[in-house]
């Protein structure tokens, strides 16, 4: 560690930060082909989050990039079994514009706009991966979904990444311009342009950036926080890709104070998402 405030040596002395919980804002669940996860199944998933803190995670389901119907299904049966502990980003296709408003309908049914009913959704807000799925995010075949959630103030997660044309800092802008009620995450923070995905965050009271894979470039949490502020900045792990503690160790690291490191790793997250930390 490259500081010794009480966050960051609680945390190497006991693995985790007891007054200190986390929400993991950008997760997926299930195997994925060609890889190996040890620890992708529920109960592992939980333990996982036990060790380190991690008191909520947000995630999507990699069957869901190629098949919507089965890995939301898969995702909120998860929520379903634990939901205490899990909530769901549910994964849009533009690629078929024909499933769309029936997909928006099935959305409806699990989740909520924050405020307007009893029950906890299983899923608050949508994923989009624009890599993945061949389409720009600044395409009209998101225009359904970025209108219903323009709407109802949802947030989404998206997959952003340097380089015009599918998911750099200059599409999340156009969007962020076009719909102004989106809670919009930056996912990976558009990965490389730090500083110019940091200014759209700056500019826009509705933009965040997200973490996963970010927070182990030297410098650049550091650069996200000088240009953006700490309250405009997400963890996420993309859990089980990365494990927890190695991301939450990259902040207590970095150039910045436990007020800083605080927002980041629970503050904006309790907040964006209304989730309870008692």
């Amino acid at each position: 560690m490259i500081n010794d405030t009480r966050l960051a040596e609680e945390f190497v002395a006991h693995g985790r930060v007891d007054d200190c919980p986390v929400i993991d804002t950008h997760a997926h669940f299930g195997p994925y082909q060609a890889i190996y996860f040890p620890r992708w199944r529920p109960e592992r998933v939980l333990d996982t989050m036990d060790r380190c803190n991690v008191r909520w995670l947000i995630m999507s389901a990699h069957a869901a990039l190629v098949d919507t119907a089965r890995g939301n299904r898969e995702v909120a049966e998860i929520v379903a079994a634990h939901p205490d502990r899990i909530r769901g980003y549910w994964v849009i296709n533009p690629n078929y514009p024909e499933r769309l408003q029936r997909e928006l309908d099935e959305f409806d049914a699990h989740a909520q706009t924050p405020g307007q009913a009893s029950s906890p959704p299983a899923f608050v807000g949508f994923k989009f991966h624009p890599n993945q799925h061949g389409v720009p995010l600044n395409d009209e075949r998101y225009h359904p979904a970025l209108e219903y959630a323009d709407a109802r103030g949802l947030p989404i997660l998206s997959h952003t990444w340097a380089g015009r044309g599918m998911s750099s800092h200059a599409e999340v802008r156009e969007v962020a311009e076009r719909f102004p009620n989106v809670r919009l995450l930056m996912g990976h923070a558009g990965y490389g342009d730090w500083e110019e995905s940091a200014k759209v965050a700056r500019d826009h009271e509705h933009v965040y950036l997200e973490l996963t894979a970010a927070y182990s470039v030297r410098g650049a949490l550091e650069i996200m926080v000088e240009h953006a502020g700490s309250e405009k900045i997400l963890f996420g792990t993309d859990h089980p890709w990365f494990d927890p503690h190695y991301g939450i160790g990259c902040i207590l690291s970095a150039y910045m104070t436990d007020e800083d490191r605080r927002n980041i790793l629970h503050r904006n997250a309790e907040r964006l998402f209304g989730l309870p930390l008692d």
